[in-house]
């Protein structure tokens, strides 16, 4: 038990370092190598008889609330990096030169879903995406920051991220940092992972309803948050960039209309 209290005495000491610091730019990073939505695993101490017995109970009660505590202050240091990262919000529309055919795009280039047919023969430039229904941002980046948030409400699949300008577009699209497409990815409802290498298994405390990505350029890092529950979900780290970077979305297959809700990206990047 004091080993278990040494542990979380020193993460806290860890959050409020960072609480601090103003270097945002590995903020987002240092919150998730603390490993927050895991906290120090925890002996079950209940059936543990403690002498002498007016102590019973008194050590694991201030543990419990240590690590209450702790979540607290990790909970509104992430919000506060929220409100710094959004600061760099861009405008991101859908450019329909690279959406496959079985994905409807709005006339605004805001929102995309899976199509229940494929959408009349559009021309098969190199640009466009086959047979995969992805589809990218028209916007490109390079030497900066950018931020932007996507509604994923009533969706049992999707992936949300960013590629590569030289992203393949044909045949069979593998995923990961080494494909150029750094991405989280939900699947059959209740899966969450990170398409890293290897994959990572995400898990979250809540269901996000919508998802913040947040890319510098110059330090090589990709991040995701859960905007509503103000929790940072994971980050690509040390991450080379040689190429413009585009958004990028596959707001996953029409799955008979269980997946029909498109994918919704904020007005102004931010909302």
């Amino acid at each position: 038990m004091e080993q278990e209290i040494s542990d979380l005495i020193k993460r806290s000491t860890e959050v409020e370092k960072l609480s601090l610091s103003e270097d945002h730019l590995h903020l987002l990073q240092s919150v998730q190598s603390l490993n927050i939505h895991h906290p120090p695993p925890t002996k079950d101490w209940s059936q543990v008889s403690v002498p002498p017995a007016s102590h019973e109970g008194t050590v694991v009660r201030a543990l419990s609330q240590l690590e209450e505590t702790l979540s607290k202050k990790i909970k509104t240091l992430v919000e506060v990096e929220m409100k710094r990262v959004q600061k760099f919000a861009v405008d991101v529309t859908l450019d329909p030169e690279t959406a496959n055919h079985h994905l409807i795009l709005s006339d605004d280039g805001k929102q995309m879903k899976p199509a229940k047919v494929q959408q009349p023969v559009l021309p098969d430039n190199p640009q466009r995406f086959s047979p995969c229904p992805c589809v990218l941002g028209i916007q490109k980046f390079s030497s900066e920051k950018l931020c932007y948030e996507v509604q994923i409400k009533r969706k049992s699949e999707w992936d949300v991220g960013v590629a590569r300008e030289t992203v393949n577009r044909k045949g069979e699209i593998t995923m990961g940092p080494q494909n150029g497409i750094w991405t989280i990815c939900l699947r059959n409802g209740n899966e969450y992972r990170a398409a890293d290498g290897p994959p990572v298994v995400l898990s979250l405390k809540s269901v996000p309803q919508k998802v913040g990505v947040f890319v510098d350029y110059e330090e090589g890092l990709v991040s995701f948050y859960d905007v509503e529950a103000a929790a940072l979900i994971y980050s690509f780290t040390g991450c080379s960039f040689k190429e413009k970077l585009l958004p990028y979305f596959f707001p996953g297959r029409y799955l008979d209309g269980k997946n029909s809700s498109p994918l919704i990206i904020s007005p102004d990047g931010v909302n």
